[in-house]
């Protein structure tokens, strides 16, 4: 197997990592999505990583909590889970960073372009911690903006889902997959795939998204790969 893709940024649900349980970390969940992310590396792939923060903490689903706090305390969670994937990395023998938009010089670097840029030439993964560092901006949103900054040449979006669909295929047995999409229709038709401000700015920066399922993490190879898998979403066809 060939990547198609010199630099990539995977964006990793928080639910992704806590396995079979409903909360916190799994880590010999995050050592079997981890083993893949190496392979791609040692293929010569770029990879910088976005984590989520949901198997620790909702934010928008705090009810009365401000919003913002909430949203500081869903940044901790991100960077809990940035963590535990470096050290997953680290125990496969993969060279990684983990930065975040909040400073925490004590367990992280800060995030600064142009460093996470040269880590990713030496063939170290870059891990993204705390989202944008701002509140009411998803971690999609931040994927979608740590993509732009890096150059990176697309998004694969690893979800708990195999791609995307018309309905909730989880109520709706009759859900009917996309194999393809542009970024029009996911805008237009409102589908799931990325809140509607991580979807614009990849439709502006022409950086595309490839969503598919985490149940196999080694679909994260075949998608670096190139191979059929998933939805791709792109500029208009």
């Amino acid at each position: 197997m060939q990547p198609k893709y010199k630099r990539v940024l995977l964006k990793l649900s928080g639910e992704s990592l806590a396995g079979r349980e409903s909360h916190g970390i799994d880590f010999d969940t995050v050592l079997k999505i981890c083993k893949p992310i190496k392979e791609c590396v040692d293929m010569g792939t770029e990879i910088a990583i976005v984590v989520g923060g949901g198997n620790f903490w909702r934010g928008r689903s705090s009810g009365k909590m401000d919003r913002t706090r909430a949203d500081h305390m869903g940044m901790l969670a991100t960077t809990i889970n940035a963590l535990g994937v470096a050290d997953a990395l680290e125990q496969l023998g993969v060279t990684v960073r983990v930065q975040t938009a909040i400073s925490m010089q004590q367990v992280a670097e800060p995030y600064i372009r142009n460093r996470a840029v040269r880590h990713l030439e030496k063939g170290r993964v870059v891990v993204f911690g705390c989202g944008t560092g701002n509140p009411f901006f998803s971690t999609d949103t931040a994927a979608s903006l740590r993509a732009a900054e890096i150059d990176a040449d697309i998004i694969l979006k690893a979800t708990m889902v195999d791609g995307v669909y018309d309905s909730d295929p989880k109520k709706n047995p009759d859900a009917v997959k996309f194999d393809s999409l542009s970024f029009m229709d996911v805008l237009n038709r409102d589908l799931k795939v990325m809140d509607s401000t991580a979807a614009s700015m990849c439709k502006d920066n022409h950086i595309p998204i490839l969503v598919f399922s985490i149940d196999d993490p080694e679909n994260i190879k075949k998608a670096v790969c190139g191979e059929p898998i998933g939805t791709i979403v792109k500029e208009d066809m």
